[in-house]
């Protein structure tokens, strides 16, 4: 609704610098909320952008457009939409809009349900977010628990604003690792039946490493050092990520996290694909050999050095599979490939988008997400980790101390590049300080006044809507007509954490309305509009908390 109005003011401010003579260059013309609630309900600065390119003070440019459209709020688009225009120092232009062109909303609340809020902004643009892509050598953490929610409430979002976006999860199963994680579990294997190991530190540490070789031990049937020892290290490797993957999955599922594609590194990046790759890069010119060793000219692509893609023993750097895989990607005919990927890998995303660029392909349809580190709170002090000692929180952790809607939630309650303080206590808490409790009371809160309004005073939602003028009532309404606008905020910042706040907001102009304004009341007429009203603020809380994987409580 507040979109077609914007759309609607464009075109109106564009006819009303007719005023002003030929402009040479007519800028992007934006309206949008003002900073402050007293200033109006739009607010448009086309007059400052103005000013420069036409040497004149950009009062009297917002003057002269106010003139135009005070001419035309008796006519269509703006008549019942516009009540006033006013002009505010240093040149803005500031719109108020009727009560009436508010209160159309609820209608469309009507009449979309569970689809309000959707929009076509995407414009059917094909959309691959890749994210969490642990390597199969341990449980996820809390550092995963963050990006797992953040990329998948993201292609939640871009689908509900007109993409077709996927999940995917690329499985580092090539390399070393692998063997490295089944010589773990062999020599805690080892141990388990009395052999004193000298355990590398190289090797994987964790409890868990105990806990899979007792597990591989009884499945194999291993009743001896000797019988231990008979078996290759390839089966304990096999095991081990076999056992690791089960382990991942069901995490993901505990946290409401389902791909939609599984990609393995060992059937993509083939040692045959990446020699092929390696030599349509060397044929183009892009590969040298210095010191044994071959390097991709990465640099003539704005990375600050070139970088080794075959070491001099033959073995590959990480970089030369990954380049294999973004290949293919680029080959599944996506318009945007977006990399979800943790602070240390910076880096990164320069050496990856030269490669595409080397390859022929389009660098700008290849985005990179820095999601930064989620500190772990207790009782006021932080939580320290260690991953290279196996000390660490795993998500699973944490979706069994503070349950998987706050999980959600608390990590998505930051913009992606600012480092997350997760306070456990506050996520337990039921009470207003806790977020996720707030927004869930607010549901199950209007659910039982909409049964109490019918059982006990036969009173339903309206279908018309005459009377709702009071400024809490406005107020409400307003927020919710911001719902469609925050997920577009969202999609195209590809950063879900506008909607945590949304909601928050929501919520609470929910609960002061409903401290000020009686819902039940002795007008019938008022009552069953304000029903109607807050209804419509259900489903606003029901659609953006499915978004966020979020359940919705009708009791509490």
């Amino acid at each position: 609704m507040l979109a077609r109005i914007r759309h609607d003011i464009n075109i109106e401010i564009r006819l009303a610098l007719a005023v002003l003579g030929e402009i040479p260059s007519v800028p992007d013309i934006s309206v949008e909320a003002p900073a402050f609630k007293e200033h109006g309900d739009l607010a448009c600065n086309v007059a400052l952008q103005l000013s420069k390119q036409l040497k004149r003070n950009p009062l009297e440019i917002a003057g002269s457009i106010k003139a135009a459209l005070d001419l035309r709020l008796a006519e269509l688009p703006l008549k019942g939409v516009v009540s006033s225009v006013e002009v505010l120092k240093p040149g803005f232009i500031n719109f108020r809009l009727t009560p009436g062109a508010y209160r159309s909303v609820l209608k469309d609340i009507r009449f979309r349900g569970q689809d309000f809020g959707r929009t076509n902004s995407g414009k059917g643009k094909r959309v691959l977010v890749e994210f969490v892509s642990a390597n199969p050598t341990g449980p996820l953490t809390v550092a995963h628990a963050r990006q797992a929610a953040v990329g998948d409430v993201l292609v939640n979002v871009l689908n509900a604003t007109g993409h077709y976006a996927e999940r995917e999860f690329y499985v580092n199963d090539g390399g070393n690792q692998i063997r490295t994680l089944g010589k773990s579990v062999q020599l805690r294997t080892f141990e388990l039946f009395g052999a004193t190991v000298d355990y590398p530190e190289d090797c994987y540490q964790g409890g868990y490493i105990h806990d899979m070789a007792k597990i591989f031990a009884d499945q194999k049937k291993i009743a001896s050092l000797d019988a231990a020892k008979a078996v290759a290290v390839e089966e304990y490797s096999g095991f081990g990520k076999s056992y690791l993957m089960d382990v991942i999955r069901e995490d993901l599922r505990l946290f409401r996290v389902k791909f939609d594609n599984w990609s393995f590194e060992s059937e993509i990046a083939t040692p045959e694909k990446i020699e092929e790759t390696l030599e349509d890069l060397r044929h183009k010119g892009f590969i040298y050999e210095k010191e044994g060793a071959l390097w991709f000219k990465s640099t003539q692509f704005g990375d600050d050095k070139d970088r080794v893609v075959k070491k001099s023993d033959g073995f590959y750097t990480y970089l030369a599979p990954d380049i294999v895989y973004h290949k293919y990607k680029y080959s599944r005919g996506f318009d945007l490939l977006v990399d979800i990927l943790g602070p240390d890998h910076h880096g990164y995303i320069p050496r990856i988008k030269a490669a595409a660029a080397a390859l022929g392909k389009d660098v700008n349809a290849l985005e990179g997400l820095i999601i930064q580190l989620a500190t772990i709170f207790r009782d006021g002090k932080q939580l320290r980790m260690s991953t290279r000692a196996g000390e660490f929180i795993s998500l699973r952790e944490v979706v069994t101390e503070v349950g998987t809607d706050a999980g959600r939630f608390f990590m998505l309650m930051r913009q992606v590049n600012q480092q997350l303080e997760f306070d456990i206590d506050l996520a337990k808490k039921q009470a207003p300080e806790n977020p996720v409790y707030y927004i869930q009371y607010a549901h199950a809160r209007i659910h039982r006044i909409l049964d109490k309004a019918k059982d006990e005073a036969g009173l339903l939602p309206a279908e018309d809507f005459l009377k709702l003028a009071q400024e809490e009532e406005l107020d409400l309404i307003k927020k919710i007509a911001q719902f469609p606008e925050f997920l577009d905020l969202c999609a195209k910042g590809l950063d879900p954490s506008p909607l945590t706040r949304y909601m928050q907001e929501l919520a609470g102009v929910f609960h002061r309305f409903y401290d000020r304004c009686r819902v039940i009341d002795e007008d019938k007429t008022i009552s069953s509009e304000r029903l109607a009203l807050i209804d419509a603020t259900r489903v606003t809380l029901a659609n953006g908390l499915k978004l966020l994987g979020v359940t919705a409580p009708e009791k509490m």
